[in-house]
């Protein structure tokens, strides 16, 4: 039990009808199906219901305190007390918060915002700070790790409520330190408030997420991401990035800068392909805060950046180089530049680029591996936008050797006439592919048919382990698939 007054403490806020005064609560809710008398009912308007219209409800059942941002009839209220604030959203962070004693003054809360590389950045910073020592949280895109719980997650930041109530299995855990992937989307819906980061973190911003239920331009995602800088209390920033200066207006914490240019506190140089087989990765010079050589066991520009970041991040908790060092080399992110031994002949890798920008980066950074062939097999979402269709299939088309269409997640749309846009896009480059609708048989064909010194890239799926049709998710993992091929062909 908590009480009203300490719940709503740190808000603005209006009482309309009832007291605060002593009052218990027995439940913090914003579902309406989980009203329960002496509750504290949080109105959200959400997409497709409005708790607003539950407040009669809330009334009904005996709640002790309703939230709310709109106008209501208050007519039935009686013994419940209506507080107005101006967002509910903002108002269930801070007393979520409050419900769960406000666990994140009890660690370290590192919170990693970006276009891309917050997933892979976030498994390092977790890796270096658990080599030297530190018992780390973790939620993400993929999972949210609490020990050796780990429970897939459902969206990059969970809901404020959630997000409270994992920080308070963190602490009661033994967790000292926390990383998170921050989403514009919770950003803008206030579901990272609550509390202040120790260190907010910037990898690169790049047009996404921008449409009818995201963001209206690219402007609003910008605004969005910056919101992380006036609630961290240090700032570790893409020096490199031309939009960080924007990103950063009106931002209220200590600023440290990593990346290649001369003028970040901490730089990346030198940079060496390493490429055994079965294993690519780079080897490069950090000088600057700190002076070092790594290796990072992945590929491409974008690892650097993504280890230079986990890097920046960590100078902050004083761990040893030799942490940091073996981390780096040693870290694996499923589904993220995820290297499967399948022959001596050539390699294969599972990557998430799922949109034509991750698409481009990869393929443009495996092509300085200088491959006998690049192979890539993708296909893409149904019920999503018809352009990123043909835009990775033309993306594929010019930097592929061989591309070989396949299905993704068709949800509701048949997976022929998915691939019918991505060959439209791949149809205006010169590159040769083929259609295999099945993924399993694409993989399948991809494996039988590799050469010598190729490069097969298995695009889209990454970390998921389920396809989507007709609203079924049925069991899908692609490293379940290559096992299977791989017995097959034997």
């Amino acid at each position: 039990m908590r009480k009203l007054k300490d719940l709503i403490e740190k808000l603005d806020y209006s009482v309309i009808a009832g007291k605060v005064g002593e009052r218990e609560i027995s439940a913090l809710v914003y579902d309406s199906r989980k009203i329960e008398k002496d509750c504290l009912f949080v109105c959200i308007a959400g997409a497709n219901f409005d708790g607003h219209t539950a407040a009669a409800e809330a009334f009904e059942k005996g709640a002790a305190a309703v939230i709310v941002e709109k106008d209501i009839d208050i007519s039935s209220s009686a013994e419940t007390a209506v507080i107005k604030v101006d967002s509910t959203r903002y108002a269930l962070a801070f007393t979520s918060a409050a419900w769960f004693d406000n666990p994140a003054e009890e660690m370290k809360i590192i919170g990693i915002t970006g276009t891309k590389g917050k997933t892979t950045t976030a498994f390092l910073t977790k890796a270096i700070l658990e080599a030297a020592g530190h018992k780390v949280g973790l939620i993400g895109t993929i999972e949210t790790i609490i020990g050796d719980e780990h429970i897939p997650a459902k969206n990059t930041t969970p809901e404020s409520y959630v997000l409270q109530e994992t920080f308070r299995k963190m602490a009661d855990n033994g967790c000292d330190s926390v990383v998170m992937e921050v989403s514009s989307q919770a950003l803008m819906m206030h579901r990272s408030q609550g509390f202040i980061f120790d260190y907010g973190v910037f990898t690169n911003i790049e047009p996404d997420h921008i449409g009818p239920d995201e963001h209206k331009d690219f402007e609003d995602y910008l605004r969005c991401k910056g919101l992380l800088f006036k609630q961290c209390r240090i700032g570790i920033v893409n020096g490199d990035d031309p939009n960080t200066d924007k990103l950063l207006e009106g931002h209220t914490c200590e600023v440290q800068t990593f990346g290649r240019g001369e003028k970040n506190s901490l730089r990346a140089s030198d940079e060496e392909l390493v490429k055994i087989p079965g294993e690519l990765g780079v080897k490069f010079k950090i000088s600057g805060r700190k002076e070092m050589t790594a290796e990072v066991g992945t590929p491409g520009e974008f690892s650097v950046y993504n280890a230079l970041c986990a890097v920046a991040v960590t100078l902050n908790f004083d761990v040893p180089d030799e942490a940091v060092l073996d981390a780096l080399k040693n870290a694996r992110v499923k589904g993220r530049i995820e290297s499967v031994k399948v022959s001596d002949k050539f390699s294969l890798l599972i990557d998430y680029a799922h949109n034509a920008m991750a698409l481009e980066s990869l393929l443009t950074s495996l092509r300085k591996y200088e491959p006998g062939r690049l192979v890539c097999v993708f296909g893409c979402g149904g019920n999503r936008s018809k352009l990123r269709r043909f835009e990775m299939g033309e993306v594929s088309g010019k930097l592929a050797d061989f591309t070989i269409i396949t299905s993704d997640n068709p949800r509701f749309e048949e997976p022929e006439a998915i691939m019918d846009d991505i060959e439209t896009g791949i149809k205006k480059t010169s590159g040769e592919y083929i259609r295999i609708s099945d993924r399993k048989e694409a993989i399948k064909y991809a494996i039988e048919n590799g050469k010598e010194g190729d490069l097969i890239v298995l695009a889209g799926k990454g970390h998921e382990d389920y396809q989507e049709i007709k609203g079924v998710k049925y069991p899908m993992d692609e490293r379940v698939l290559i096992a299977e091929v791989l017995e097959e062909l034997a």
